[in-house]
C-alpha cells in the first residue's frame, strides 16, 4: 500500500522544512519538498500544521516482563510507547528471572514477537560469573550488555574487580553501565540513621543526599577508567550530575568509544520537586539539584550527552509508599518523553532539530540499528506526527501504562502526539492505540 503524509514540517538530520513523505508498505519511498499531484495513493494523511519526526528510539526501558507483570508488561508498555511517539525500545535485564542466560534472553524475544506494538530488543545482563556467555551473544540481535556497577539488583551487582575487568576486556558488545557506588550509599545511610536515631526510613527529600553525586561520580569514574584501559565501548546510563559530565568528551559521536545517556526524569525534575511530588519522582540514580539539571540540559547541546531515553520503570502506587529507603525507585515516563523534550525546546533549552538527533538519530548510530532512526528513502517508516500549541492536561484515562499513575499527572503540555507510525502502519492515532499492530525485532549492524 502506498501512503503519503502531506505538508508536514519535517524535522530530520539538522533541518526543518515543509514537505511530504511517501511510504510504500513498510518503507519510506521518498521525501518530497514539492507536492506531486500526478501520483495516486491508497492512503493520504494531511499533516498541515503538524511536525513530523522520525520515531523515537528509547534505549533504556523496564517493561517488567517476565515475572513482574503485576506492574507492567510488554503489551501494556509498548502501547504506552506508541502513544508517546516511541517506535522502538531496548529493554533492561532485571526481570524475573533476570536475563542472564541465553535461554532467558530468547524467551523475552519470543514474548515480544507476540505482544509488542512497537519494535524491540533486549539487553543481556552481566553478573560476576557469566562472562563466558558474552561471546555466544548474537551481535545482530542484542544491543549490548547491561552491568550494574555498585547498585545492587539481585545477582546482577557486579562488584568483583576481576569480574569487572574481565567483562570490560572481553565483551564483544557495547557495555551499558548503571553507575552508583554501593559503599558510598551505605555510608550515607549510616550517617542518616545516626542523625535519625536508628530509624529505618527517611523523608524522600533526602534521597539525593543518600544516592549522592559522589556515589555516581566514583562509579562512573571507575567505568571510564576500565573502558580506557581495555578499549571497551562504554555507554553510561542516566548521567544525573554536573560532576559526571567532566568525565565525558565533546566530539562527534562516530569518534567516541565512551558515550552517555540522560533520561527525562533528570531533565524535568530536581531535588526541589520532592516536597511537591514525593516518591513519585524517586528513582535511581536520584533526581538531583537544580544546578545539576541545568548542567544536564546544557549538555544536550554541547555534545557531552549523546542520547536521551526514559529509564521507564513502572511500579504500582502502593509500591511507591515510604521514603528515601522503602519506596520503590522508578517512574513511568515513556508516553511523555518526546513532548517533554519539545517543552524544553519551547523553554529555549535546545533547537527543535536537536530533539530527533538525541532521541532517534544518535541511538540508531550508536547501536548501529539497521535502517531506522532517520527519515530517509529506503528506511523503515517509523514516524511520529506531533501538534504544537495544543494544550492538554495529563489526567487518568489519558495515559496507558499498566501501573496506573505517572509523575506527570495534572501537568499541562502544549505539544500532543497525534499519530505514531510503526513500519508503515498507524499504531496510534488521536488517543487510540490500534489493536493488532506488532513491531519487529531490531537488527544491528555492528
Amino acid at each position: 500500500m502506498r501512503t503519503i503524509i502531506r505538508n508536514a514540517t519535517i524535522v530530520n538530520e539538522g533541518r526543518s522544512f515543509v514537505g511530504s513523505v511517501v511510504i510504500e508498505d513498510e518503507m519510506i519511498q521518498s521525501v518530497l519538498t514539492t507536492d506531486d499531484s500526478t501520483q495516486t495513493y491508497e492512503n493520504e494523511i494531511d499533516a498541515t500544521g503538524l511536525y513530523l519526526f522520525p520515531g523515537v528510539i528509547d534505549d533504556h526501558v523496564h517493561f517488567r516482563e517476565p515475572g513482574l507483570t503485576h506492574k507492567a508488561d510488554i503489551a501494556s508498555e509498548s502501547r504506552t510507547a506508541a502513544a508517546g511517539g516511541v517506535t522502538s525500545f531496548m529493554d533492561m535485564p532485571n526481570t524475573v528471572p533476570q536475563t542472564v542466560t541465553l535461554e532467558d534472553l530468547n524467551h523475552k524475544f519470543n514474548i515480544a514477537l507476540n505482544k509488542s506494538r512497537v519494535n524491540y530488543s533486549f539487553f543481556f545482563g552481566a553478573t560476576n560469573d557469566n562472562t563466558e556467555l558474552l561471546q555466544q551473544l548474537d551481535p545482530h540481535r542484542t544491543p549490548g550488555v547491561k552491568v550494574f556497577m555498585g547498585s545492587s539488583t539481585g545477582n546482577m551487582l557486579v562488584d568483583d574487580e576481576s569480574a569487572l575487568y574481565k567483562l570490560f576486556s572481553s565483551s564483544p558488545l557495547l557495555i551499558m553501565a548503571h553507575c552508583e557506588d554501593t559503599s558510598i550509599i551505605e555510608q550515607n545511610i549510616k550517617l542518616f540513621r545516626k542523625k535519625y536515631k536508628g530509624q529505618n526510613d527517611f523523608p524522600v527529600r533526602y534521597h539525593y543526599r543518600i544516592r549522592s553525586v559522589e556515589a555516581c561520580y566514583q562509579s562512573s569514574s571507575l567505568a571510564v577508567q576500565l573502558a580506557q584501559t581495555t578499549g571497551a565501548r562504554l555507554h553510561i546510563a542516566h548521567v544525573s550530575s554536573e560532576k559526571e559530565l567532566s568525565l565525558l568528551e565533546n566530539k562527534p559521536l562516530e569518534e567516541k568509544k565512551i558515550t552517555a545517556e540522560a533520561v527525562i526524569a533528570h531533565l524535568m525534575f530536581t531535588s526541589e520537586d520532592y516536597d511537591r511530588l514525593g516518591t513519585k519522582i524517586k528513582c535511581n540514580p536520584s533526581v538531583k539539584t537544580p544546578e545539576d539539571r541545568a548542567a544536564l540540559r546544557q549538555a544536550l547541546t554541547n555534545g557531552l550527552i549523546d542520547v536521551v531515553a526514559t529509564d521507564h520503570a513502572p511500579h504500582l502506587a502502593e509500591e511507591k509508599v515510604g521514603g528515601a529507603l522503602k519506596a520503590a525507585s522508578g517512574m513511568p515516563m515513556i508516553q511523555f518523553s518526546l513532548i517533554s523534550m519539545l517543552e524544553m525546546v519551547d523553554e529555549g533549552v535546545m533547537p527543535i532539530e536537536r530533539v530527533p538527533q538525541l532521541m532517534s538519530h544518535n541511538p540508531a548510530t550508536l547501536f548501529h540499528i539497521d535502517r531506522r532512526g532517520f527519515i530517509r528513502p529506503g528506511y523503515y517508516a517509523d514516524l511520529v506526527l506531533v501538534q504544537p500549541n495544543d494544550p492538554w492536561e495529563v489526567i487518568s484515562g489519558r495515559y496507558f501504562t499498566k501501573c496506573g499513575w505517572t509523575p506527570m499527572d495534572e501537568r499541562t503540555f502544549n505539544w500532543r502526539v497525534r499519530r505514531t507510525i510503526v513500519n508503515g502502519t498507524t499504531a496510534y492515532c488521536d488517543g487510540i492505540v490500534v489493536d493488532g499492530i506488532r513491531g519487529k525485532e531490531l537488527y544491528f549492524n555492528p
